[in-house]
């Protein structure tokens, strides 16, 4: 049972934080000060070291199952790697919690979608990390704009720079232009109607370090973002230019500078345009951290069951905007209608996705519809088939075969001698062998002995196959299993050496002693000459 010591949580909602690293850690900081941390989740036992020697009271797990298992966990923070928010907030939802994510949503509109419908279906609450739409002096902003003040926005310009962290898993634009985005966005109150972007790679050929990205809006409403991580300083601004003022949001500067409003003017005299200058007005904001607001709010939400300010919905928006600049970029330059938006995702559909840091080499076959991510590496001579998704820092092939539907998540090598039928899954670093003697002195690839993995088998996360064996249909290898020999099919095998622990069904629940499956009611017989179970039709 997770308990806390602080006295106030009989009123906070208990939260668990899923990631410590350097943003985790601020999450992490600001929900135990509101009284609301209860657990922490990281797969890396040094940063959960650190965690418990600065929070004592709380709970570190390695895994997000072991959280989402405790029923007095009612809230899960997502501050992962992006291409695993949409894993970590299906699964926190799919067993009812409440679920924050960091910004970019997730990496796939489909996957942003299913998200909103996961939360509505459950009655969750849903909210994307978007912190500038909380920080104080934003909203400021935001107010003056929506009241008139600075008359009809014409123009919106905002620059995020720096020479700070520099991201080898995502480019400038997804690391940088979601907080504008998200801004630009809530000022226009409509979302754009078009996207271009252009940018240049210098430090990585694939990756993007300096990107600008032009949003036009049915209203006449243009803007633009300007982000790099090579700025010689800091800089971070949103201009916002009215027909009747201006304003200036500064966020390098001090407190009660940051906001100021330009009564500048451009008026028409005998048809040349005259400007007319004013003195700024610095305008004065009580100072609060945008952080402990963004928590607060998100604890509110939940509390009485409130839309949060920056909601799925929101979310999405944000990233319809950034998957049409990112076609754009790798387009170069080219104009992304986002009324076309339909005819764009059909598109994509049809062709798959792959990823610009992905290397594909030659003769190599990609089904349709199937995605490969960051940093991929698909070998000469190999297939893979339709509906698939390659996950980060995978190396297929050569000469390798992969079904339809399979699933490989990262850090996984499958080299040749392995054949993966159709609707596989990989958890994440499984590990294949080919040679079963092998020395780095002698070359063994003519000793190759083949593995087949059979359709609809599972091998779960840091399993190992030793080569020259079949996993059966169906089969599921638990994660950490060392499989040194044949397993049947529907098998449950564990441990190393893997035993048979009993028997799974095809849709993955453990079957009871009369072969039958708790879960969907599935019934299964033995085939014939014990090679496992077979359903019953």
């Amino acid at each position: 049972m997770i308990m806390s010591n602080n006295s106030t949580m009989k009123n906070k909602k208990n939260i668990a934080v899923i990631g410590a690293g350097n943003w985790g850690k601020n999450l992490i900081r600001n929900y135990f000060e509101l009284g609301a941390l209860v657990a922490v989740c990281d797969k890396r036992p040094q940063a959960l070291e650190e965690v418990h020697k600065l929070y004592p009271s709380c709970e570190t797990y390695p895994s997000l199952k072991d959280v989402l298992s405790h029923s007095d966990v009612e809230a899960i923070i997502i501050a992962t790697p992006a291409e695993t928010h949409f894993i970590h907030a299906r699964e926190a939802l799919l067993s009812g919690k409440h679920v924050f994510v960091e910004k970019p949503m997730t990496l796939a509109e489909k996957d942003a979608e299913e998200m909103i419908r996961l939360a509505q279906e459950h009655q969750r609450i849903l909210m994307v990390g978007h912190l500038l739409q909380h920080h104080p002096v934003f909203a400021k902003l935001k107010q003056i704009a929506v009241s008139g003040e600075l008359g009809r926005i014409n123009y919106i310009y905002s620059h995020r720079l720096n020479l700070g962290k520099i991201r080898r898993e995502e480019n400038i634009l997804w690391s940088f232009a979601p907080h504008d985005i998200s801004m630009i966005i809530a000022l226009a109150g409509e979302e754009p109607e078009s996207v271009l972007a252009t940018g240049g790679n210098y430090l990585h050929k694939k990756i993007a370090d300096v990107t600008t990205t032009h949003l036009e809006f049915s209203s006449g409403l243009k803007a633009h973002i300007f982000v790099s991580w090579l700025h010689p300083f800091k800089d971070q601004k949103l201009v916002v230019v009215g027909d009747r003022k201006m304003a200036v949001f500064d966020d390098t500067l001090p407190w009660e500078e940051k906001l100021l409003i330009y009564p500048h003017t451009v008026k028409w005299e005998h048809n040349i345009p005259v400007p007319t200058k004013g003195i700024p007005e610095r305008i004065a904001v009580p100072y609060a951290e945008p952080l402990k607001l963004e928590c607060e709010h998100f604890l509110d939400c939940i509390k009485n069951n409130k839309q949060p300010l920056t909601d799925g919905a929101e979310g999405l928006r944000v990233l319809r905007v950034l998957n049409a600049a990112e076609c754009s970029l790798n387009e170069n330059g080219q104009r992304i209608n986002l009324q076309n938006k339909q005819a764009i995702a059909e598109e994509k559909a049809t062709t798959g996705f792959i990823h610009p840091t992905a290397s594909i080499d030659e003769r190599v076959e990609i089904g349709p519809r199937t995605k490969i991510w960051h940093f991929s590496h698909v070998l000469s001579n190999t297939k893979i088939g339709q509906n698939c998704s390659i996950g980060q820092n995978v190396v297929i092939g050569p000469d390798v075969a992969v079904g339809d539907g399979c699933k490989i998540q990262n850090n996984v090598s499958v080299y040749k001698g392995v054949t993966l039928s159709d609707d596989v899954f990989c958890g994440p670093s499984v590990v294949f062998t080919n040679v079963i003697n092998p020395r780095s002195e002698i070359r063994r690839m003519s000793e190759v002995k083949p593995t087949l993995v059979k359709k609809g088998a599972t091998l779960g996360a840091n399993s190992t196959i030793v080569c020259g064996h079949t996993i059966g249909s169906y089969a599921f290898v638990a994660a950490g299993a060392v499989v040194t020999k044949d397993v049947l099919d529907h098998a449950l095998i564990a441990g190393n050496p893997a035993r048979q622990m009993g028997w799974v069904c095809q849709c993955g629940h453990k079957l009871n002693a009369k072969h039958q499956c708790p879960a969907c009611g599935n019934k299964y017989k033995m085939k014939p000459k014990q090679q496992g179970l077979q359903k019953i039709e």
